[in-house]
């Protein structure tokens, strides 16, 4: 439900808040006072084209938002969830900034969106009619979906839809092994020289480091052997080595531990030096021993590296990708030893499958079918009480046609439903995008609307020039619709009729006037004795007096109790 409109630096409105009640909502007001600017403002937090030539003269931006209430619409809290966007207090803040440079931005909550994703997001929260570009009842798959939800069809249509699409994954699996013998064959013999090839090769995840040390070693063999000289006649015991001058050293440090026993900890530490370079020098001397160069060598390890390199250029960066390519390539050789036995199940379940989704479209069908008949007859009695006595609708279940001309079974089953209609006798029906009168489209929705009221899940209607070409009894009877459908919705009614505006729950009165020599539009909601004025206004035009504040004092009693 539309709570509050916040209006900033929009046509003749500088700064302009509404709000709105639950029921139904009117807005009057005389003719140029704004009340267009207040639809064109609605239409804009629900996801319309900005105009920069709507900005207020001297300003370089305008300002639209809204407050909607979410709470408890399944739907639309789903929708909020996959995008990472959180309701406050049950309710979502929409917001539209149309710039005088002709770009503009919006907003769900604090999230920017696209105007895309604001039109699909209110399409789920607010109808606007009179201008096409919200009548979601023009789409198509509008049409089925309100048919299957009058016809209690939703459980079925949702199975159906879900078997049509596993029937769709199954057939495309079927295809994907149905490839040619002769690819299938070419496939599974590079997959087999690939896997031998790298297990031919008894790779080790460390050995190309490895191997890489172990060449640097073989390509450095002689400066090796003297740097390892040179460190044994460092650290050797011979005169000028470090260990015989660590040995001496620690000789004197034993005797002078003993005159002066605290110096006993730095005899142990030297102590400990001395055997940790006597180590260090054994282990060099092992080092040394063991390096034992082989030009053979050099040319295994060179090959081998060679061997490596290839096998990574072919199929992996690193070892680790090498191996990886052969698992998963063994994978797929399993896949397609299993292939053939898979082919034949697949069949099988497509078979059962196919036979279950024919089954429940036919079933599908017939519920449409009588259900539109019914439903039919319930929206000529409405739109006859609307004033369109002459008119006609049908709903249309003509089958979808495939490629060879027959009937086509798609994932809402054979059906295209459209609802067609002739405004006037002799008309042919047409669908309901060809009506081209604002008004008449606005009381065919309200038709629609008044028979779907408890089935569709939109919770707000905004009606714009339902009162277009029509009075007296006509006019009294799109009242009681509006007021009848304002149990279960919230309705904006933008209207001219006094006897339409009497019903409402929330007044709200739209006029202009001068504010530092500029025309401002503003917003009043109304009290009971400012309905009397406006409801004899509309009834007297400026010829208002006594008597009509009276006729609009009788007709507020009469359709207020």
């Amino acid at each position: 439900m539309l709570e509050e409109l916040r209006i900033r630096n929009y046509a003749l409105i500088d700064l302009l808040e509404l709000n709105f009640g639950k029921g139904l909502n009117i807005l009057t007001g005389e003719t140029g006072a704004g009340k267009s600017i207040i639809v064109g403002a609605l239409g804009l937090i629900l996801g319309d084209k900005g105009d920069s030539g709507a900005i207020r003269s001297g300003e370089d931006e305008a300002e639209v938002s809204g407050l909607i209430r979410v709470d408890g619409n399944k739907e639309v809290l789903s929708w909020l969830e996959e995008r990472d966007i959180a309701p406050e207090d049950g309710t979502v803040l929409l917001r539209r900034l149309v710039r005088a440079n002709g770009k503009g931005s919006s907003y769900i909550q604090n999230s920017k969106v696209t105007r895309r994703d604001l039109q699909e997001f209110t399409t789920l929260l607010v109808d606007m009619h009179g201008q096409h570009e919200h009548q979601s009842l023009l789409s198509l798959d509008k049409h089925r979906t309100l048919l299957d939800q009058y016809a209690g069809n939703e459980e079925l249509a949702a199975g159906l839809y879900a078997e049509f699409y596993r029937l769709t994954r199954l057939k495309q699996e079927l295809e994907d092994l149905k490839k040619s013998e002769r690819q299938l064959l070419r496939e599974k013999e590079l997959l087999e020289f690939s896997v031998q090839e790298i297990e031919e090769a008894k790779l080790r995840r460390e050995e190309e480091e490895e191997l890489e040390q172990e060449r640097r070693i073989l390509n450095r063999h002689e400066k090796l052997l003297e740097l390892f000289h040179l460190a044994h006649e460092n650290l050797a015991e011979a005169r000028g080595g470090a260990l015989a001058g660590l040995r001496e050293a620690k000789r004197t440090v034993d005797q002078i531990s003993e005159i002066m026993p605290k110096l006993e900890d730095h005899r142990e530490r030297l102590s400990n030096a001395f055997y940790e370079v006597e180590d260090i020098l054994e282990t060099l001397k092992d080092s040394q021993d063991s390096m034992q160069f082989s030009p053979g060598r050099l040319d295994e390890v060179e090959q081998r590296l060679q061997l490596i390199h290839r096998l990574e250029s072919k199929y992996g960066d690193g070892i680790d990708e090498v191996l990886r390519y052969r698992d998963e390539a063994l994978e797929k050789l399993s896949a397609m030893e299993n292939s053939e036995e898979r082919r034949e199940t697949l069949k099988g379940e497509i078979q059962d499958l196919e036979a279950r989704v024919v089954e429940q479209a036919k079933e599908l069908s017939r519920k449409r079918r009588e259900a539109a008949a019914e439903l039919k007859v319930k929206i000529e009695g409405n739109l006859r009480k609307l004033g369109m006595k002459e008119g006609s609708f049908d709903i249309s279940t003509t089958a979808r046609e495939g490629k060879n001309g027959r009937a086509s079974c798609g994932p809402h089953g054979y059906d295209r439903v459209e609802f067609l209609i002739s405004p006037n006798k002799g008309e042919p029906l047409k669908p309901l995008k060809d009506v081209a009168s604002g008004g008449e489209i606005s009381r065919i929705m309200l038709a629609l609307k008044s028979v779907f009221a408890e089935s569709d899940k939109v919770a707000s209607l905004i009606f714009d020039e339902i009162d277009s070409g029509i009075g007296g009894e006509v006019a009294l009877a799109v009242g009681e619709h509006l007021s009848k459908l304002a149990a279960h919705k919230q309705i904006i009614c933008i209207t001219h009729l006094a006897s339409i505006a009497v019903r409402a729950d929330t007044h709200l009165k739209v006029q202009k006037y001068e504010k530092k020599d500029r025309t401002v539009t503003k917003v009043d909601s109304l009290s009971q004795e400012e309905r009397i004025e406006e409801i004899a206004r509309m009834l007297a035009g400026d010829q208002q007096n006594e008597a009509s504040r009276r006729h609009a004092l009788e007709l507020l009693q009469r359709f207020q109790d």
